[in-house]
């Protein structure tokens, strides 16, 4: 077996980027062992920091956002638009496999950060550009988030309803920032294999809209197809067999029965009433579809009998498809979560766990999480391994070029 955390070891990767979607592509680089350094502002540092302070956000004493999003990095604390900034910049970028950032474009332009600025100084470098809404167009340079690019503009906060009547859901932050890492670090490993056959880097690129479409992928096919969109369902118009419930504690769940043909008995003798099966109102698909509310009110009046840990043990002994409305806290003493080391703990952080990257290579041992950095906390070290003597680290500290 591999070391652990050497995958990526002899990688290189720089995080000029902020808040989540360009930054958590290099975390996962960081799980599988690269060094990622995180270029940020002197003083204020990365933006990002700033999200846990927004009215709405759980409070807690330490800052979770920062912590998940930036384990592993060591953080370079430069002032980019101080010329004497520039030459260290360039020195890493001579140095790195992959150079991820999420600056709008006339910032880029503005900070010679552009793939023209950036890959003559290194031909093997990988140049990872994540946008809000794409490369091209009218709105290559519009500022956004995930909760407006990729929830909102991509027709998911629309389309994710109780009922027609309920207004749009504001989404969980990072909700769609966390795929769409996925998707720019799968670019990235393209453009390192293609590096490997033809020994140039590149440009790779995604944006947070492209992946709110490939995430409504299915509804965004269907009005390719002229589907109707015009009857939006209710309770109960899903069908009995594929609806929400509420159990006596007040939780709920969601049945999924899509092999009626073997799933249907299944549920009829897990809820005490197997005479259902041979029932005229119940026996056909067709015959429960027309009798939808009859059933969906059987089903309410005896899923309120039991709590939810009583009806999860049945459903699954009983083989039913089924999913528990979970709440986070639900997670911290799950045991399939704990099978897979989902959560897995931070060196040194007394018990302190975080969530792992969802990508897994057999024989390929993760690097144990470490925690994030403070700013500027390896600034001086990082100049250093670069060839600046302490005069000129000091020198650069004292301009305001970088902080550490």
């Amino acid at each position: 077996m591999v070391e652990t955390g050497s995958l990526f070891g002899d990688l290189l990767v720089l995080d000029c980027a902020s808040f989540i979607a360009g930054p958590a592509a290099a975390t996962i680089m960081s799980d599988f062992g690269a060094r990622v350094i995180k270029i940020e502002p002197p003083v204020t540092g990365d933006s990002y920091r700033q999200l846990i302070h927004v009215p709405g956000m759980p409070p807690a004493e330490r800052d979770y956002f920062w912590l998940l999003d930036n384990r592993n990095k060591e953080s370079l604390a430069l002032d980019l638009k101080h010329p004497d900034a520039r030459p260290v910049l360039e020195a890493l970028i001579a140095r790195a496999d992959v150079f991820i950032t999420n600056f709008p474009g006339p910032i880029r332009e503005k900070l010679k950060l552009t793939p023209d600025d950036v890959l003559p100084l290194n031909e093997r470098l990988v140049y990872a550009s994540l946008t809000p809404y794409g490369e091209e167009g009218p709105e290559k340079d519009r500022t956004g988030y995930d909760a407006t690019a990729w929830w909102a503009r991509s027709g998911l906060m629309d389309s994710v309803r109780a009922n027609p009547d309920t207004e749009p859901a504001i989404s969980v932050p990072g909700m769609g920032d966390h795929p769409t890492a996925v998707a720019l670090f799968g670019a990235i490993m393209a453009a390192l294999y293609r590096r490997e056959k033809t020994g140039k880097g590149g440009v790779v690129s995604t944006s947070l809209l492209a992946n709110g479409l490939w995430s409504n992928g299915l509804w965004m096919q269907a009005v390719l197809c002229d589907a109707d969109f015009s009857v939006r369902l209710r309770r109960g118009q899903r069908g009995a067999l594929t609806e929400l419930y509420k159990c006596r504690d007040g939780r709920w769940f969601m049945l999924a029965l899509l092999n009626y043909l073997r799933e249907w008995p299944l549920l009829a003798n897990c809820v005490g009433r197997p005479e259902w099966v041979e029932d005229p109102r119940f026996a056909t698909p067709e015959a429960r579809k027309e009798n939808t509310p009859v059933l969906l009110k059987l089903l309410e009046d005896i899923f309120v009998t039991a709590d939810w840990p009583e009806w999860r043990e049945r459903f699954t002994e009983a083989g039913i498809t089924f999913g528990p409305i979970a709440q986070p806290d639900d997670h911290l003493a799950c045991r399939q979560v704990a099978a897979n080391n989902m959560l897995p703990e931070i060196a040194g952080g007394e018990g302190l766990r975080t969530v792992d990257s969802p990508i897994r290579l057999a024989d390929e041992q993760k690097a144990v999480p470490r925690r994030a950095p403070t700013i500027g906390e390896n600034t001086r070290r990082i100049l250093s391994d670069i060839g600046l003597a302490e005069a000129e680290i000091e020198r650069m500290i004292a301009s305001g070029a970088a902080a550490g």
